[in-house]
């Protein structure tokens, strides 16, 4: 099998990359990716030595000309992780969410059209859905979309669009909407490597407004276990929820890492809330246990244990990130801390 990843030196994609070819030995992967700032080429530096079974091509997905000369070689599938993906920094601009997030999605599908690529697999979110009250069910795959944030609405546009291809031309594509993730090499913006770095390092752990946000967990190797199901097994034009029935308060969280590290909840510094900040994030998986057999199989207290060993263990690859580019950013958002 051949696959073409986009956004693959991120979070998300670089796990799945590693996990694929960890698990199958006749699979080779072409990893299309910018490197932008969440991007890191040491995040596979594991398996550039295979060069058999992968292959870096750095590039944009807007650029139809190098996406049409790689897509041309017809992969089996394309799993597209490529996106602009952080909130704050969407508030901040909302410029290049709109550029990667819906004309790259429209550059990938009208050249996997042109050329006969077999499946096409959108990965998006949960926030593509809108806010939970702390009540309502957990979102199911018929939600109405009710993005909040830019980042939110330039997924959902998205989506839209992989939809639209779908019953427009017939095409085979699945879209999965996923849970919050956690785990090895997330970019310390987001929630548990921000209170995880900044915990090691005796810094001030900024929560938004009360803290009393409710996100649903899920472990990253799990997610990309979710995600090589729906694509060789998913019904073509379905959506999946993937999550991981792990709610917590965001709170509780920066808590529980506090007392994992052994720091003092005096490191705990209320901020601004951020604008249209969703209250709560639930999903129903159950179409996808149902139809393809999947649950997640780590469970929270073991991830959590899991990937704060792995901050640890790799304190030299997040202080370089934390001590360039993101640190402006992180200063400019929360203020001088």
């Amino acid at each position: 099998m051949r696959l073409l990843v986009t956004g693959g030196l991120g979070f998300i994609g670089s796990n799945f990359i590693l996990s694929m070819l960890k698990t199958y030995q006749d699979l080779s992967i072409i990893n299309l990716d910018l490197i932008t700032y969440a991007g890191n080429l040491e995040n596979l530096v594991d398996v550039t030595h295979d060069k058999n079974r992968y292959t870096f091509v750095k590039g944009d997905i807007t650029d139809k000309s190098l996406v049409s000369e790689i897509v041309s070689t017809k992969p089996d599938a394309v799993v597209n992780f490529a996106a602009e993906s952080h909130v704050d920094r969407s508030i901040l601009d909302a410029s290049a969410f709109l550029k990667t997030n819906i004309i790259g999605v429209q550059t990938l599908l009208d050249c996997c059209r042109e050329h006969g690529v077999g499946r096409f697999v959108q990965i998006s979110t949960d926030e593509v859905y809108g806010s939970l009250g702390p009540e309502d069910p957990p979102f199911v795959e018929t939600n109405h979309l009710k993005p909040n944030s830019p980042y939110s609405a330039s997924k959902a546009s998205a989506d839209l669009l992989v939809r639209a291809y779908h019953k427009t031309y017939n095409m085979d594509v699945v879209i999965t909407r996923c849970s919050n993730n956690y785990g090895l090499l997330q970019f310390p913006e987001k929630l548990i490597p921000l209170m995880i770095t900044n915990a090691i390092q005796n810094q001030e752990l900024p929560v938004y407004g009360d803290g009393l946000n409710v996100r649903d967990w899920i472990y990253v190797l799990d997610h990309c276990k979710a995600i090589d199901k729906v694509m060789r097994d998913g019904r073509s034009g379905r959506i999946y929820n993937i999550g991981g029935s792990c709610e917590y308060p965001n709170i509780e969280i920066v808590k529980l890492i506090l007392t994992k590290l052994k720091k003092p909840f005096s490191l705990i510094k209320y901020v601004q809330d951020r604008p249209g900040h969703d209250r709560r994030y639930s999903m129903d998986a159950t179409r996808i246990r149902d139809e393809l057999g999947w649950v997640p199989s780590t469970g929270f207290e073991e991830g959590i244990d899991a990937t704060i060993k792995w901050y640890i263990e790799n304190e030299s690859w997040w202080r370089k990130i934390k001590s360039g580019e993101y640190l402006d950013y992180y200063e400019k958002w929360y203020g001088n801390l």
